[in-house]
């Protein structure tokens, strides 16, 4: 029942003021935009679009959005699952400036879904999916990565989808590979994995220094100057497009000159609403997406209000629009990387906007002289963290009904695309979920009144994860300070997407004074927590069907 092996900085959070975690939050928010950088670049050229516009997305992405958002680890920007979608519009309507009309539509729509509570779609898919999409985008990005590494960036930064738009596909792309190896590129990949592996020894941790300066930066530092000192060395110089190439301007009006407005005569457009809508649903769908698999990789479970996060990307999309920058969504390869960075806090994510920010206007020749193949390194490093053969073994030994699923869906992401393989991982999950229903019967028990202000939580003797919006929503409820005591003695078949939410509440319920009680039952080896909530007495409240009601 224990989630990702990975080892945390789980140092206690400091809740008394936004700046208390910098020692922590700097330094993630440095790593997480070197690696936004190129991944904003990457995506803008993919899409067709001006490349300051996925820079304006970054920022607007870190700034605003995480201004807003109630996800403490999740960052934003340009997400590579709408590049398609981008580059087709644009063709389609004509012009860049009717483009940005339809984003500002995109983020009405997506603020009216916060409003209108549609966040709690996200709960409805199930872990073994979510833990695939995690695993899936992993190994996608080692693949995806490989060449960088190699010197051979025929394909853009941030591309997550099988087939490439030169006609190669993942796969073909590593044989292709081997016909343009770099030597000064992979020079520097080799230094940077040795530096980075160097930096993950335990030994290394030890020191103050190197808990200070990060891996990551160091391997970017280093990059640097060997691209300096190839360039007198013909055979080893990198060429134009092996290094990040962050647009210059002359001046500071000229920053300010690459800032453009939506074209507003097109508001009457279908076609711009059409645009808007889609939009807006496929970057609503992968945010909660993303938001999910962020707070699994939370180290200390926090849970993100999910109609909160539609609202904020719903104002980051309408300032994008605004002012010339692509769609944004919570991008997980950023957020996974602020994570693994020691980042506590949401300040991670708006200091890496205001990085973006400052660096785009003062220092862009020092960024165009970071080489991709360094990122390549770093990428390399979080692909493996959420990849790591730990976890496949875990879902194995969970059993076939999360297993296959989980598997299906990283295959899928691998062989198609992010969201095509996410709706086969949870088609082959409801398989599963309809094939155990029919087999036992749902039977839902009524929850006890104890004193003293106990919570009993009784649940159902079969619980499944259709059911993990209800259970989410009450386990949050419970105040802190109580006393829980959770009742599964009755269960019978306990999906284990329920089994980790209530190791989730466990664990989150330490920074809270909780205690916690669970009263299980084994069956074949596998221990019971809770399941469907009916009711629950919260001293003078009680929680019904996941939503606290007063009682005389």
């Amino acid at each position: 029942m224990s989630d990702f092996k990975i080892k945390f900085d789980m140092s206690p959070i400091k809740n008394d003021g936004m700046f208390q975690n910098l020692k922590q939050d700097i330094p993630a928010s440095l790593i997480v935009f070197l690696v936004a950088v190129p991944l904003c670049l990457g995506i803008a050229l993919a899409s067709g679009a001006p490349l300051f516009s996925g820079i304006i997305a970054g920022i607007v992405g870190g700034i605003v959005v995480g201004a807003l958002s109630g996800s403490q680890l999740g960052v934003s920007g340009p997400a590579a699952g709408l590049a398609v979608i981008v580059l087709t519009a644009i063709q389609e309507l004509g012009a860049f400036e009717i483009f940005l009309m339809a984003v500002v539509i995109g983020g009405i729509f997506q603020l009216l879904l916060g409003y209108a509570k549609a966040g709690i779609i996200g709960y409805y898919f199930p872990s073994s999916v979510i833990k695939g999409m995690l695993a899936g985008i992993g190994v996608i990005i080692i693949l995806k990565q490989i060449p960088h590494a190699f010197g051979y960036d025929k394909d853009f930064e941030g591309s997550l989808s099988f087939n490439q738009p030169d006609g190669h596909n993942t796969i073909s792309e590593l044989f292709y590979m081997f016909e343009a190896i770099s030597p000064g590129a992979l020079t520097i990949t080799v230094f940077s994995m040795l530096i980075l592996i160097l930096w993950e020894q335990p030994f290394m941790k030890k020191i103050k220094l190197f808990k200070l300066v990060q891996g990551p930066l160091v391997v970017v530092s280093l990059g640097i100057i060997l691209n300096l000192i190839f360039k007198n060395i013909p055979s080893l110089s990198l060429a134009a497009d092996q290094v990040v190439a962050i647009p210059v301007p002359e001046s500071i009006s000229g920053f300010f000159g690459q800032f453009v407005f939506p074209d507003f005569s097109q508001i009457g457009n279908p076609a711009v609403w059409v645009t808007g809508l889609t939009i807006a649903v496929v970057a609503s769908l992968e945010t909660l997406l993303c938001l999910d698999a962020t707070d699994k990789l939370d180290p200390y479970k926090r849970v993100t209000p999910a109609n909160q996060e539609l609202k904020a990307q719903g104002v980051g999309n309408i300032v994008s629009g605004l002012i010339g920058g692509l769609p944004i969504t919570q991008v997980i390869v950023r957020s996974s990387t602020n994570i693994q960075s020691g980042g506590k806090t949401k300040m991670s994510a708006i200091f890496h906007g205001v990085i973006l920010l400052v660096s785009a206007m003062a220092i862009p020749f020092i960024l165009n002289l970071i080489p991709l193949a360094s990122l390549a390194a770093i990428l390399f490093l979080v692909g493996y963290k959420l990849a790591k053969p730990a976890l496949f073994k875990e879902m194995y030994t969970v059993g076939q009904s999360h297993f296959i699923p989980f598997m299906v869906t990283i295959l899928g992401i691998v062989f198609t695309d992010l969201l095509t393989g996410i709706g086969l991982g949870l088609v082959v999950a409801i398989f599963y979920v309809l094939y155990n229903n029919y087999k036992k019967p749902f039977l839902f028990e009524t929850g006890k009144h104890l004193k003293n202000g106990t919570i009993r939580l009784e649940l159902a003797e079969d619980v499944t994860f259709i059911n993990k919006a209800n259970i989410q929503r009450a386990l949050t409820q419970i105040p802190d300070g109580s006393k829980v005591i959770i009742d599964a003695s009755k269960s019978i078949n306990i999906d284990y997407d329920v089994i980790e939410i209530i190791e989730e509440f466990k664990t989150n319920a330490e920074f809270r004074d909780i205690e916690v009680e669970v009263i299980e039952r084994k069956i074949k080896g596998v221990s019971n927590p809770m399941r469907e909530v009916e009711h629950a007495l919260v001293n003078n409240m009680i929680i019904k069907n996941g939503k606290v009601v007063t009682t005389s």
